[in-house]
């Protein structure tokens, strides 16, 4: 196998041309030991096939790995076969990737969630197979609260007021660099997600688009929301979080140097690994509601496996898709990398609860997680997100209030549905 940049490839393929040694390539993300994991479970199949295949790297970001994937896939080139797509991209893709019901045995999908295989499957078209599921979660040092002699937050609010109190007291006992939150606040995907887990999670805060279509953003509850979240940044949370990304959050707060920590479940196998400065020091629970009267609210993530329409190789490459979504492949990654399953039984697993105590604890969480509203908005879904995220951006600069930003995000994104989305 080789390794390369997504980002070179894209230019390699769409500028020069290339022609590959490998019966396949596939493309798999970075963040976390997502890279390892991917590499080590196609050597599996290479072993197991006597195929060999190309593993190519791709940015952290979703916004920027989307971009790129769109520019191979409109190249229609074939020299990607299988793509790691986001949950919410399969109707964006979907007229460039195969039907893998046509590949894959009848049935093969049974044991999986009912819900992602659904998000999957576009006009009855099987696009992409369910490789691990994903929710946010909230890291804690359970330490740094037993030494404050605080509970655990269960709303923003608490969350505040506890990181204020940890983060004073840390400081004044000479730990300079702590800081009480981090979290993704850099314009991109990742914060669409994480301003959407706070709107959603005070009454009324809606899901910047409902099920109807109906754009439902420009709302008190909301701005309560994210003018509680730009108070954070300088106080709580470093003014650096507005350029962080999961892996930024994730160096900053298994360093040692922040109480709590918004990132999805893959992190636990990172901040629990012998070197990691806070081993055995971490609790995970759920996401804090807004306010006495909200409710926890973590959006659903999560990655599939897709094979492109311009494979040379399809049967090979829904083989290899197969394979690395198989039961035994996400037992795997669980207990080695804490990756979510999309296989129900394996939550009851006690090799994998073992691993990951929380699957169990939390599985609520991972089986009712909010989606972003990619289904109702169809292909102007990158639009809609890059507006909110724009803007939400702008609110944690402090370069527009919450009230104003939301007024004119609502109005921005009434010109992009214009008569439907």
């Amino acid at each position: 196998m080789k390794t390369r940049s997504l980002l070179m490839l894209a230019t390699t393929l769409i500028v020069a041309g290339q022609v590959q040694a490998a019966d396949l390539t596939i493309s798999c993300g970075a963040v976390g030991a997502e890279l390892k994991l991917c590499k080590e479970g196609v050597a599996r199949w290479e072993a197991q096939s006597g195929h060999s295949v190309e593993v190519v790297s791709t940015p952290n970001s979703a916004t920027e790995r989307l971009s790129l994937y769109q520019q191979i896939l409109n190249a229609r080139s074939g020299d990607i076969d299988v793509f790691q797509i986001d949950v919410v991209w399969p109707g964006m893709l979907a007229p460039h990737l195969v039907d893998l019901n046509e590949y894959l045995p009848k049935g093969t999908t049974d044991d999986f969630f009912d819900a992602i295989v659904d998000n999957n499957t576009v006009d009855g078209r099987l696009v992409a197979m369910p490789w691990f599921t994903d929710a946010g979660v909230l890291y804690y040092r359970k330490d740094l609260l037993e030494k404050y002699g605080l509970a655990v937050p269960t709303t923003w609010e608490q969350l505040t007021a506890a990181a204020r109190t940890v983060q004073t007291g840390e400081r004044q006992a000479g730990h300079k660099d702590f800081w009480g939150f981090v979290f993704q606040g850099r314009a991109y995907e990742g914060l669409t997600v994480d301003a959407l887990e706070w709107i959603a999670s005070y009454p009324g805060g809606g899901t910047i688009v409902d099920d109807a279509g109906d754009i439902t953003v420009d709302n008190p509850q909301a701005i309560k929301a994210l003018t509680l979240a730009a108070s954070w940044i300088g106080d709580i949370s470093p003014k650096g979080v507005l350029n962080y990304t999961e892996e930024e959050s994730r160096g900053v707060f298994q360093s040692g140097n922040a109480l709590f920590m918004r990132n999805w479940p893959y992190a636990w196998d990172l901040v629990q690994s012998e070197q990691s400065d806070i081993r055995d020091k971490v609790g995970v629970v759920a996401l804090p509601a807004g306010g006495a009267d909200g409710h926890s609210a973590a959006v659903l993530g999560g990655w599939n496996l897709a094979v492109s329409r311009y494979s040379e190789h399809p049967q090979m490459a829904a083989d290899l898709v197969a394979f690395l979504t198989s039961p035994a492949e996400q037992k795997r990654r669980a207990i080695e990398g804490s990756y979510n399953p999309t296989l129900p039984a394996l939550y009851k697993d006690k090799e994998v609860l073992a691993a990951v105590p929380f699957f169990g604890t939390l599985y609520t969480t991972f089986t009712s997680a909010i989606p972003r509203p990619a289904a109702v908005t169809g292909d102007k879904y990158p639009r809609v997100s890059n507006a909110f995220f724009n803007t939400v951006h702008e609110v944690l600069s402090g370069k527009v209030g919450a009230a104003q930003g939301l007024a004119s995000l609502q109005s921005e994104l009434e010109r992009i549905k214009r008569r439907r989305w």
